[in-house]
């Protein structure tokens, strides 16, 4: 792939990025196109379908933000607590830098299918740092009785939701340590026994 058409390509997606954070609802595939100083069949070259630019755009923000280095300490736990302890950090530390697409995303995606599915996209990626986390317990032996690997990934999956730090950081003010250090409680008391 030449450097122009790699150009080209993180020049469109730095475009979707900025034009989903800045609120517009309708964004269309010619609005990008024309911000990106690209025409259409451009934007179609590089991207088939809106729904695979809005998917890579969501991508590509992870990639700038570097998740794999936020999620390192949880991929390298020893244990399922310091795995899980790992990913509430990891997430929802991570939740504040993403918001705006967040926003962006979940306001659209009831009458925008293909921002759904880019908000899905992400959201199952963070469904299986979930998984991962209560697996990492189920495997120490410490997952709490009545807990199957299913629905303890449900509770912690609903923890961890993007809503819930909305409403418990932007709406009733916790500090974002506070929220942090919480969740990793409540996750631990929800699904782990007593160690």
């Amino acid at each position: 792939m030449s450097s122009n058409r790699i150009n080209t390509k993180s020049r469109i997606l730095e475009v979707t990025w900025r034009l989903l954070e800045s609120g517009n609802k309708a964004i269309r595939m010619a609005d990008i196109a024309k911000a990106a100083g690209v025409s259409r069949q451009a934007l179609y070259l590089h991207f088939p379908s809106r729904a695979e630019l809005l998917v890579a755009t969501t991508r590509h923000i992870d990639k700038v933000k570097n998740v794999d280095a936020r999620l390192a300490r949880s991929r390298s736990a020893s244990s399922g607590v310091e795995r899980l302890h790992a990913f509430v950090d990891a997430w929802g530390g991570y939740i504040p830098q993403i918001h705006g697409i967040s926003v962006a995303l979940r306001a659209m995606r009831d009458t925008d299918k293909e921002a759904a599915a880019a908000w899905e996209d992400r959201m199952q990626a963070v469904r299986q740092g979930c998984e991962a986390a209560v697996l990492a317990i189920l495997q120490d032996g410490y997952l709490k009785e009545g807990i199957t690997e299913i629905t303890g990934v449900d509770l912690l999956w609903t923890l961890l939701s993007v809503e819930n730090w909305e409403r418990l950081v932007l709406e009733c003010g916790w500090s974002q340590s506070e929220y942090e250090q919480t969740l990793k409680k409540i996750a631990e008391v929800s699904l782990m026994s007593q160690r």
